[in-house]
């Protein structure tokens, strides 16, 4: 009687493991073909991982770094001398503050800790990444917008009275002090993208003391935004786009291509909106009038053709998807 009972639960702990087998390849089918093809790479819960690469095709693993993180921490701090002077080019900063003073204080007002380090088998973000277009309108994709795990804007980004066409949700919110928004959710991440040493000096000033008014330009004084969700751009992983990706094309990449490659190193899903000229070839935000020779394209430092390639060329590998409008 014990010898039956232990066949029987041989038996069943058998069909268990190749159920759970079964189940395993009907999420990923090209275990098969290459068992140990993604053991190095970090793959993620979804059906299909960004930084899962067939051999035949190395165009996006020879660019894509998962060594370098977007995200500025008190750990990565330390620029290294190429990347200071090439971030002090960016913007001809000529007297900029102690680099290091800087960082010192500007980790006292934000957190300056580690996210999105959690890649692995287990997880599966999906994130929209929601460029500012005049191709969003009436392009319906509201919903399908704010389904994402993460919903990245950029800029200044309006929702209300748009959202059946950009919906409604920001988890993050990328901007830089020319182009600062308050943000009224405290729990959507205010992300800056720093061009330069004063950009860093701003951010603590908008966020404390308001003493800084003026960039090369007039610029917010204080911004509304939860400091516990305060985030900065890595200027070495700025670095790495503009050299690696856009193959120093421009004098530094857009904000919406920095936005990118962000969601592509933190998030294993990628949908992009609002890139891109509208249906009849115009380049106009969303919000603001059509302008045929709108700015929103020629913008002196961006080369805005090189880095639509770029973004048609992920889709065509399946990296992301991208959505046109109408």
């Amino acid at each position: 009687m014990v010898y039956v009972t232990s066949r029987k639960l041989r038996a069943l702990m058998l069909i268990f493991c190749l159920v759970s087998f079964a189940m395993f390849l009907l999420r990923d089918p090209s275990f098969l073909i290459n068992p140990f093809q993604n053991i190095g790479n970090r793959p993620c819960g979804c059906r299909h991982c960004i930084w899962a690469t067939e051999e035949e095709d190395t165009w996006f693993s020879d660019r894509f770094n998962q060594s370098i993180h977007p995200l500025l921490y008190r750990s990565n701090s330390d620029l290294g001398d190429d990347t200071y002077k090439w971030w002090l080019w960016l913007q001809a900063e000529s007297n900029p503050s102690n680099l290091s003073a800087v960082m010192d204080r500007l980790f006292q007002v934000i957190p300056g800790e580690q996210h999105y380090m959690d890649a692995g088998p287990s997880r599966c973000r999906s994130c929209s990444v929601v460029g500012n277009s005049g191709n969003l309108l009436s392009s319906h994709y509201g919903k399908a917008i704010d389904s994402s795990d993460f919903v990245i804007r950029i800029n200044q980004a309006p929702t209300h009275g748009f959202e059946r066409d950009v919906g409604y949700r920001t988890t993050h919110h990328v901007m830089y002090p020319e182009s600062a928004m308050d943000l009224q959710n405290v729990s959507t991440n205010l992300l800056l993208v720093p061009f330069k040493v004063l950009d860093l000096e701003w951010l603590v000033s908008a966020l404390t003391s308001g003493h800084i008014d003026f960039t090369y330009m007039p610029v917010k004084k204080r911004i509304t935004a939860n400091r516990q969700n305060v985030l900065v751009y890595n200027p070495t992983f700025m670095k790495y786009v503009y050299e690696v990706w856009l193959e120093s094309h421009g004098r530094y990449p857009s904000t919406g291509f920095l936005s990118l490659v962000l969601a592509l190193h933190i998030c294993d899903q990628v949908n992009l909106f609002g890139f891109g000229a509208d249906g009849e070839g115009n380049w106009h935000h969303y919000w603001e009038e059509n302008l045929v020779n709108s700015a929103f394209k020629e913008t002196g430092v961006h080369d805005a053709e090189f880095e639509y390639n770029i973004t048609e060329l992920l889709a065509q590998k399946g990296k992301i998807r991208l959505f046109k409008g109408i």
